[in-house]
Parts: structure tokens; sequence; C-alpha cells
């Protein structure tokens, strides 16, 4: 059996949402999953309960609420009776309630670090507790594209996020990193409280891939792992966290990433590599 840490949750941004990829994943031992509710134009729920059918209550399931349809466009909002009407549809369309469900990037709706933004945050994570005690999810948590606008806010008395999940990989930046490390300590999360997302950038075949070669970040730089392989293993340094989600449709690829976290990474080199972050980040503000 793996360890529970390293973890891998099944992400469904881009997915084409099949049952086949849901049995493929736990016959991998992958039991989790991440989805949204804005996510395949605001179906994604829907569309998951009907094609997981006895499926889905194998899986623990994780979600986010905070974009909503609009005019012409999506929209953002962290207005409570929003919130709380996206968590009822979610109930409603999954047939159960979510694991675990994410304030999703908060920083979309707070322009700048005044009360008022401090205020509107507090709401929806009151909100959210409040959703969580009446069972319409077992937990709350935040994930946030750029913690860095969270982290100027005065936030006493606030409820506490129990998961903080964030963008995590060797293309993430210095202050990025330093926000998301900065939250969970204010939040006093232990690391099987943080997550990771996104941990290639968008995607396996950027270029970047074949310019960087990640297993440098490997204790063993050798030992027959693919680039790709060593960039998703070393996500879980930068920043560190216990859980990745990532997005795929090829089983063949998840059981390359899975085969992957028997690797350890050199968190010498890690720091190393921080630190030379820290040092551009600088310059750029000079």
């Amino acid at each position: 059996m793996r360890a529970a840490y390293p973890r891998v949750v099944l992400g469904l941004h881009r997915s084409r949402y099949q049952r086949s990829l849901l049995t493929d994943a736990l016959e991998l031992g992958i039991d989790a999953i991440d989805t949204s509710f804005n996510y395949r134009d605001f179906t994604a729920h829907k569309t998951l309960a009907q094609v997981a059918g006895d499926v889905l209550p194998h899986l623990t399931l994780s979600t986010k609420v905070g974009y909503f349809p609009g005019p012409s466009a999506s929209e953002h909002s962290l207005d409570p009776a929003r919130l709380r009407a996206a968590l009822e549809q979610t109930n409603r369309d999954l047939g159960r309630p979510p694991d675990l469900v994410f304030l999703h990037n908060p920083e979309a709706s707070l322009p700048d670090a005044t009360e008022a933004s401090a205020d509107a945050l507090k709401r929806a994570f009151a909100l959210l507790a409040d959703a969580t005690a009446q069972g319409l999810c077992r937990a709350w948590g935040v994930a946030s594209w750029n913690p860095r606008p969270l982290t100027d806010l005065a936030l006493q008395r606030a409820p506490q996020p129990s998961v903080l999940m964030v963008r995590a990989g060797l293309l993430v930046g210095s202050d990025t990193l330093t926000a998301a490390e900065a939250l969970a300590a204010r939040w006093d999360l232990p690391q099987e409280a943080l997550w990771g997302m996104s941990p290639f950038g968008g995607g396996i075949h950027d270029p970047v891939w074949k310019a960087v070669d990640p297993r440098l970040f490997l204790q063993d730089p050798t030992g027959g792992l693919t680039r790709v392989q060593a960039a998703f293993r070393t996500a879980y340094r930068l920043p560190q966290v216990s859980t990745l989600a990532v997005g795929s449709d090829n089983p063949a690829h998840l059981r390359q990433l899975l085969n992957a976290l028997r690797h350890e990474v050199d968190d010498l080199v890690v720091e190393q590599y921080r630190e030379l972050l820290r040092g551009r980040a600088l310059r750029q503000r000079a």
C-alpha cells in the first residue's frame, strides 16, 4: 500500500468526465477527485454524478465555489448568499455533500488590502464555517492562484480554513511561494493540510520541460525518471505540500506520476533554487 503522503488528487478541470477515468484512478490507488462549481460551464457536478454513478461513493470529493454565471461571462463574488446557494446546488447536483469545499480564488474579489476587503473575506469564511456545521460540506478551505493579497488582510476573529491549496512547482515565483507559506503559518496549518495545484504550470508539453532538467532536484538524478516525472515530484517542495491535484485523462500518465513518488527530492538543491528565486524577485523590485 502506498504511503498516505505524498498524495495525488485527480483534478477534473479539463477532464472529459468519463466513468472509465474514475475507475482507472481508483485501480491506481487515487481515491480523491477535485472539481469546481464553475467547471464545464457550471455543469461539472451534475455531469459527474451522471457519469460516476456507483463509483462516486468510493471517492473523496473536493470542489470550489466563488465563480458564478454572469451576463456575458463568469463572474467572481464573495457574497454569502450566492456562496450558500452554490453550496446548496452542489449538494443537489452531486446527490451528496462534498467532503471539502474551497473558497475559489478569493483574491479575485479583493482589489486592495482595506477593511472592507477584510470584512468581505470574513463573511465568506463565516458562511463556509456555518455551511460545514450544517452538513452542506464536511470541511472547507481556500484555493488561491495568487495568495499574496490575502496576506495583507487583517482577519482576526475570523473562522480558520482547514486546508489551503496553492500553485506549486518549479514555475511558481518567489513572492507566491512566500505568500503561500505565510498564509499556512497564519492559519497554523500542518503540512498535511497544504495542497498544491498546476504542478506543470498548465501543461507537460510546455517547451520549458525540454529546456530545463528537473531531475537535478532529485537525490538520485540518474534514477530513471523522465523530466516530467521529476518536475512533478519536485513540486511537492515548492512550496512544501502533502497533496498535489493533477489533471490527466491518461491512466498511463497517472501511473508514471505515482511511480515518481518513490523517489526523494534533494532539499538542499531546492533551497538553493529558492535563494535564486528570492534574488531574482529582489532585482525585479529594485
